[in-house]
């Protein structure tokens, strides 16, 4: 199984990392909270070790984005702030489980085996919206029962879009949750990819507000 490993202190994810690949695990580490968000949404791993602390964006804005987004992969939050509030919020925003720092490594991984187990019984979560159909577990996208092919950013801008459907959502807040971004450029190239969509689709598979933003129809006419 492939756990994706979201912690900036080289040691501790060193440490960790040893010890997932002795007991069979396939290990990525990511550093940067950029790339990690970026790596949760478009890679398929069967969990994720979270560390809240990580730099250019913490672990906790990148869980509730990851949530918003409709992603269910299972994910284990590490903190060194062991507050009871702390840990709420933690859950609030997504968190499967929590284990504060320091930890023993078996404990890490006991936990781990917890989540995968449950996740593993769990039916694979499938989202429809406005004519598509997202199936979260193989991150395939169909519309009409017509398999399109869709960019890992494609894909999750339906996602969000999915989760939100029946309202719309401004061109602003789809460029800060497929890109991480607000500028003018992200928002132009969330207005490409809605064409690009739109071109695999029909031209009303997601409809426009003009002077408001994009929705996908909570029901298909």
């Amino acid at each position: 199984m492939r756990i994706l490993l979201a912690e900036d202190d080289p040691a501790i994810a060193s440490l960790v990392s040893g010890q997932l690949q002795a007991q069979g695990f396939l290990v990525d580490i990511a550093m940067q909270g950029p790339e990690v968000w970026e790596l949760g949404e478009t890679s398929d791993y069967a969990a994720i070790v979270l560390d809240l602390g990580l730099p250019g964006m913490d672990g906790l804005s990148i869980l509730k984005r990851w949530r918003q987004a409709g992603m269910q992969t299972p994910v284990l939050v590490l903190t060194a702030r062991g507050s009871w509030m702390e840990r709420v919020d933690g859950f609030d925003a997504g968190a499967d489980d929590y284990l504060p720092k320091p930890f023993r490594s078996e404990e890490l991984i006991a936990r781990l085996r917890a989540l995968l187990r449950r996740s593993q019984a769990r039916p694979n979560p499938v989202v429809v919206a406005g004519g598509f159909q997202l199936d979260e577990a193989s991150r395939r996208v169909s519309f009409e029962g017509r398999q399109i092919e869709a960019s890992p950013m494609e894909y999750r801008l339906i996602a969000y879009l999915a989760t939100r459907k029946g309202s719309v959502v401004s061109a602003i807040e789809l460029a800060a949750h497929v890109q991480g971004r607000e500028d003018d450029a992200a928002k132009n190239a969330v207005e490409a990819m809605v064409t690009r969509i739109r071109r695999k689709t029909t031209p009303d598979s997601i409809q426009n507000r003009r002077g408001f933003g994009y929705l996908l129809a909570d029901e298909q006419p």
